[in-house]
């Protein structure tokens, strides 16, 4: 058994693992975060992508004792002070789901996009989520969805306002 210390979603937590836990069998198991899916266990699918270290990270592809003395944000961690993040709000209200299955993962994935990039275009958002499977709504409302939450929207939005 190895102890780790993990920062997830803000709070620190301390924990005797087996060394070869994964990190998604410690974040659902072990903390109850259950956002997090697991799809293939073989780095895929997506679906359980979290926040490491502020990159984007497969967590059935790192060992819980890798995480030692990392900052881990889930999708439970995204939302502030009772309200949704943007990418959430988003999905929701572009129809951007249907099982649900694959949105965690989706919204993380979209997440570290829009952070290296506030305004990416359709090509750009359909190749930063090829690493994420969904098997329901063929990616259409999903684009539409981070280019939606994406923050260089506004800015452009008004540039191409101003322009007209």
């Amino acid at each position: 058994m190895n102890r780790i210390s993990v920062n997830v979603n803000g709070t620190v937590y301390e924990d005797e693992v087996e060394p070869r836990l994964l990190l998604v069998h410690h974040l659902r198991d072990r903390l109850g975060l259950t956002g997090i899916q697991i799809g293939c266990d073989t780095g895929n699918c997506g679906a359980c992508t979290v926040d490491l270290d502020g990159m984007s990270a497969k967590s059935c592809l790192v060992l819980a004792v890798q995480a030692d003395g990392c900052e881990v944000t889930t999708v439970q961690g995204l939302a502030q002070d009772c309200a949704q993040h943007p990418l959430q709000r988003s999905f929701h209200e572009q129809h951007a789901v249907q099982c649900g299955y694959c949105t965690h993962g989706m919204i993380m994935a979209a997440r570290d996009l829009l952070r290296h990039n506030p305004d990416p275009g359709p090509q750009e958002i359909r190749h930063a989520l090829k690493g994420n499977l969904c098997r329901c709504t063929g990616y259409q409302n999903i684009v539409k969805a981070v280019r939606a939450a994406a923050p260089g929207r506004e800015a452009s939005a008004c540039v191409e306002e101003s322009r007209t």
